[in-house]
């Protein structure tokens, strides 16, 4: 099980956006039910908002709904590693490895199958299809605290789209990913294209819009996408990125910019 799963983190590692440190990092979560899910770290300009390779699979296995039983790293985990995962996860952790975290309490199945993270519009393919789907996802969110679902869909340019929702962990606010968050990660971690749309769904906000973290992710990682947004028994509002975030800040002063790719 752990050079399997070790496997699966190396092999994520590549698809990480991590143009400011130059540094990838992959993460393999492994599922009580033998499925697998990875995610790579996604740097921001704006710090704080870089999300982990960690706390991305984290988020992806939550949204299964499955018990956390391993989770392996392409890279050794950082001091606080293994206290994210118990937070996270639940349960009893100990490091078997550097690099390998697994659960103690309870048994532990080889890999099999990796999670599916991309999903098809039903036909014919619309914006308004889109933004079902993301109102669809919002049952997958694991919201605690807030008991605010959200759910959100990206879609690159060749029609390929990942859903995701919003994650909190209980007791630590700050170690949550927001829908499009949480959706991002799915779709670099899927390595999808170019970004095409984002559709954004909240059935107790109709009209919502992403918050402001969010707002930065996207002007970086989608640059000049479509941002729907569902809005109850209206038509979708459409929006770009830009105008949710005027002069956003997009790393060139860094010396680095772009989005997926």
């Amino acid at each position: 099980m752990p050079d399997r799963l070790r496997a699966h983190a190396q092999a994520c590692a590549p698809r990480s956006h991590v143009p400011y440190s130059g540094r990838p990092v992959g993460v393999a979560a492994l599922l009580a039910d033998g499925r697998w899910v990875a995610a790579p770290r996604i740097e921001n300009a704006s710090f704080p908002l870089t999300i982990s390779a960690l706390q991305g699979a984290l988020a992806l296995a939550a949204l299964t709904g499955e018990t956390v039983v391993a989770v392996a790293a392409s890279v050794p985990f950082g001091p606080t590693g293994l206290g994210e995962i118990e937070q996270a996860a639940g349960g009893a952790w100990a490091l078997a490895a550097p690099d390998l975290a697994v659960r103690t309490d309870v048994d532990r199945p080889e890999p099999g199958e990796p999670v599916g993270l991309t999903v098809d519009l039903p036909p014919p393919p619309s914006v308004e299809g889109g933004a079902a789907l993301a109102l669809a996802a919002a049952d997958r969110a694991v919201v605690p605290a807030s008991a605010f679902p959200v759910g959100a869909a990206v879609e690159d340019d060749g029609g390929r789209l990942v859903v995701g929702a919003n994650v909190e962990v209980a007791g630590d606010w700050t170690r949550g990913l927001c829908a499009e968050r949480t959706a991002l990660v799915g779709a670099v971690a899927a390595g999808l294209g170019p970004i095409r749309r984002v559709y954004v769904a909240c059935s107790k906000a109709p009209g919502g819009t992403p918050c402001g973290g969010c707002r930065q992710v996207l002007a970086e990682l989608a640059p000049g996408c479509a941002v729907v947004v569902w809005r109850g028994a209206e038509a979708p509002e459409v929006t770009t990125p830009e105008a949710l975030l005027p002069g956003a800040f997009d790393g060139r002063a860094l010396g680095r910019q772009g989005g997926i790719r």
